[in-house]
């Protein structure tokens, strides 16, 4: 397996561990009444984000904003995998895309300003530059 993958394979496993660190406490906050309904919104009057403590929000909106950041990355995969592109440099990228995805839970987490934001533009960064480099490597 390539570099690339993974860490494709890594980034899909730690969405499933913010997934799972989010829906404990989210689950204890709300109740099963809420967390396993359907969620329409005449029921729950707000959105569940909007009913928890601040810091399961933000555990909530790391997660969903991995979701968004591993959409991006793993076309970046796909395309440096499959058009036989893996450099050095694909593989560095990657590696710093995990590093970065990893920091940026507890930097959302704990509120860390503006230092969450800059994690975040190291990950999309080297995303965008392994796309970049499948073009002209």
């Amino acid at each position: 397996m390539t570099p690339e993958l993974t860490v494709l394979t890594l980034a899909a496993l730690l969405q499933g561990f913010q997934f799972v660190i989010m829906a404990v406490p989210a689950n204890i906050e709300l109740g099963p009444g809420k967390t396993t309904s359907a969620r329409d919104p005449q029921r729950l009057g707000k959105p569940i984000v909007e009913q928890v403590s601040p810091k399961v929000g933000r555990l909530i909106r790391a997660m969903d904003n991995h979701f968004e950041a591993l959409i991006l990355f793993t076309i970046a995969v796909l395309v440096i995998s499959l058009g036989d592109r893996n450099t050095g440099l694909s593989a560095a990228c990657a590696w710093t895309y995990l590093a970065a995805r990893v920091l940026y839970v507890p930097a959302y987490f704990f509120g860390w300003a503006p230092w969450r934001s800059l994690i975040w533009l190291v990950g999309f960064l080297s995303t965008m530059l392994m796309l970049l480099s499948s073009l002209i490597s």
